[in-house]
């Protein structure tokens, strides 16, 4: 299907941050995505990774994924510059670390109100930074 003027072109200016419901969509993804990581029987690897309070771990990719998404760099502007390889280097994350997470993405996806076409988009895109953090086989 050939892109509209009604059809958002993921990955193009800011069209991903608005399709996720802009900075409180995102924070409402990233909500999900956290509560899916405390019940998901295949994420307690990752879970055990984070704080017990997850305050912190929340914001920062809300805000990560706010500027990645193509709106205000809100990471950058707390938290200084993202590298992701660096900032996971400290965790051991494999194959199954990085499928956890980005299940826990697709169980928080599957509860928003996007588009089905922008939660397919999403979910392929996010492979890239989730297997950037990976660091080992």
């Amino acid at each position: 299907m050939a892109p509209t003027q009604e059809t958002p072109q993921y990955g193009v200016k800011d069209a991903s941050f608005q399709a996720a419901g802009q900075e409180p969509g995102v924070r409402k993804l990233v909500d999900a995505f956290y509560d899916e990581m405390e019940v998901l029987p295949e994420a307690k690897l990752i879970r055990d990774m984070h704080p017990e309070d997850l305050e912190e771990s929340r914001d920062k990719l809300a805000r990560f994924l706010c500027g990645w998404l193509g709106g205000p760099k809100l990471f950058q502007a707390k938290y200084g510059k993202i590298r992701i390889p660096l900032a996971h280097r400290h965790l051991a994350i494999g194959l199954s670390e990085r499928d956890a997470w980005l299940l826990c993405m697709e169980h928080a996806l599957q509860k928003q109100d996007f588009n089905p076409l922008f939660k397919k988009y999403l979910l392929e895109q996010l492979f890239v930074p989730a297997e950037g953090s990976r660091n080992q086989e």
